[in-house]
């Protein structure tokens, strides 16, 4: 059964720094003041760029950030009243998008109500058994007479203890409140890592009983993703896998990372519809990670058009830049306030977030359509996705100049959906050129319409039809699944090392047992070479030597290849010693 967020594109904000709110509680008036109507002024800007749902981060009454809360019941009084909220709220879903709250269920400020009774009685508290940890024998780092556990030994934030069923109880009328006062329509659940899986599931019921379309999205940062995201628990988790794989493959210039971790979770997960972004307010914005901000459009239609939700977190669609600093606000860059007419906005980028969030609202096969790559290499990428019979075809290409693409399609037109260029197709045989640092999105052109206006850059002189399909192209395609496992690598004795050619760059053979350095600095050693279960690729499995043995994997030629490190070319592994 399709669910909304399957339609969705949305937006994230941070309230507390979107609005310009003071950096504590103690800071603010007392009076409410109703910055968080702010929201209602930027639904014509949500439109234009085609987000149908705003993920807020916290808004409840808080010490602090937000995520170190007072009362679940409250709206933050830097941020106005809970009638400014609703009136937020109905403003947005009148415009077709839909609200989703932070839940912040895994601890709670430490001017929390119940919480402030247990540092003013102890142990003769009601809510004495409402927190994890605590023990009237010690005492806390904040001299309360007691000792109690704190969440990532941050004792600002006071863990809960969801083995309490008053806990639970307490938690759920909170969201019952939420869903009757303001109609929200789901929930992500921060630090979901550390909730109970039987709170979640009494959640996941609970939330179901009062809305069947209700959605619930973890924050999980590694593990296994199917352990959280199942039909009993949440809908999806934070993927923050390809989060670092899109930019990384496109800062090494290497398009096999994000392939892989993409074809891994298929595999891992099948149809877990993961919650992809590219910066959030934990993370540096994309503008500021990026080596090249060329390839800020690429990054983004990889993230639109796979497998998932796409995200964008308030202001990135400006291609605003942002780290974290020092200290106690180390996040405070990640979180500004920022307005509609701000200045030095990436012009380019919007109108490219824009096309891509109506190419994805109105074509149902990039919503939920299976994926397949069909030519890999390190600069460029294209895969196609597929459902019902339609397909859509994704190009990227970051490499210096343009490359042309060539494979077979069953469409005798074809149409960028991007761009408005169109292609004509020979007895099967598409060629489609794309500019360097550029994407195509490619559907059938005699069904869906395209865009009128010329595109971004000036258009090429259409590819002349070619008679059949070169025996050998100039660049060959990778290799197609079945291809591959007609030609799996084995490991055996050649050359002493352990494995055979592999006929990787330069003729370089991985050395079982062999000592890398890394162009980065770190030291490994190779432990053997796998195979991927679904295509047979072969999987460098290494061990790093300083400090904690952590084991790693990455495809073989990847470990192998040379990188580009600030203008020179060098191994990304090189081999030391046996």
């Amino acid at each position: 059964m399709s669910h909304w967020i399957e339609k969705s594109n949305v937006y994230h904000i941070y309230p507390l720094g979107f609005c310009g709110c003071e950096k504590t509680r103690a800071e603010s008036a007392e009076t409410p003041v109703p910055r968080i109507r702010k929201v209602i002024d930027w639904i014509p800007h949500l439109k234009e760029m085609n987000f149908n749902v705003v993920y807020f981060g916290p808004v409840f009454e808080s010490v602090k950030h937000g995520y170190d809360t007072i009362d679940y019941k409250v709206i933050d009084r830097r941020l106005g009243t809970n009638r400014d909220f609703k009136d937020v709220c109905d403003a947005l879903h009148k415009n077709g998008i839909k609200v989703v709250l932070d839940g912040v269920f895994n601890h709670v400020g430490r001017d929390n109500v119940q919480f402030m009774d247990v540092r003013r009685n102890k142990g003769g508290s009601r809510y004495k058994d409402w927190f994890c940890g605590l023990n009237f024998g010690g005492n806390s780092a904040y001299n309360d007479g007691f000792w109690y556990e704190g969440w990532n030994n941050c004792y600002d934030l006071v863990k809960l203890n969801l083995h309490n069923g008053e806990v639970v109880d307490y938690l759920l009328s909170a969201i019952k409140y939420w869903i009757e006062e303001w109609d929200i329509d789901g929930i992500r659940f921060d630090a979901a890592d550390c909730l109970t899986d039987d709170f979640i599931k009494r959640v996941h019921n609970f939330t179901r009983g009062m809305k069947p379309d209700f959605w619930l999205m973890g924050e999980i940062i590694h593990g296994n993703y199917a352990h959280w995201a199942n039909p009993e628990m949440f809908d999806c988790v934070t993927n923050y896998q390809c989060y670092k794989g899109i930019y990384s493959s496109h800062n090494d210039r290497n398009y096999f990372e994000i392939a892989h971790s993409i074809e891994y979770q298929l595999g891992q997960y099948g149809q877990i519809y993961m919650y992809n972004f590219l910066d959030n307010h934990d993370v540096p914005r994309l503008a500021s990670v990026l080596r090249n901000p060329d390839h800020i459009e690429c990054c983004y239609t990889m993230m639109y058009m796979m497998y998932g939700v796409p995200s964008v977190y308030y202001g990135s669609e400006f291609g605003i830049k942002g780290v974290k600093g020092q200290g106690e606000d180390a996040d405070l860059p990640l979180r500004p306030c920022i307005e509609l007419d701000m200045p030095e906005q990436n012009e380019k980028l919007l109108k490219h977030i824009s096309a891509l969030g109506a190419i994805r609202m109105s074509i149902p096969t990039v919503q939920t359509g299976s994926y397949a790559k069909m030519e890999l290499k390190n600069q460029t990428f294209l895969f196609k996705r597929e459902k019902d019979g339609d397909i859509v075809y994704i190009a990227l290409n970051i490499s210096d100049g343009d490359y042309t693409f060539r494979f077979n399609t069953k469409y005798s037109k074809l149409a960028d959906r991007l761009s408005g260029r169109q292609f004509t197709v020979n007895n099967g045989n598409a060629e489609v050129t794309v500019p360097r640092n550029c994407s195509m999105i490619l559907v059938d052109s005699e069904i869906t319409p395209v865009k009128e206006e010329a595109p971004a850059e000036a258009p090429k002189e259409e590819p002349k039809p070619i008679e059949a399909a070169p025996e050998k192209p100039a660049e060959p395609a990778a290799p197609t699944a079945e291809e591959v496992k007609t030609s799996c690598v084995t490991p055996a004795a050649d050359k002493g090392n352990g494995v055979k050619s592999l006929g990787v760059p330069d003729g370089r053979t991985p050395v079982i047992g062999g000592h890398y350095k890394h162009f980065k600095g770190g030291n490994y050693v190779l432990l053997n070479i796998a195979k991927d279960h679904e295509v047979c690729t072969p999987i460098a499995v290494y061990m790093s030597l300083d400090g904690k043995p952590d084991v790693w994997a990455r495809p073989l030629d990847m470990f192998l290849e040379d990188v580009d490190d600030h203008g020179v070319r060098k191994p990304r592994f090189e081999f030391i010693a046996d």
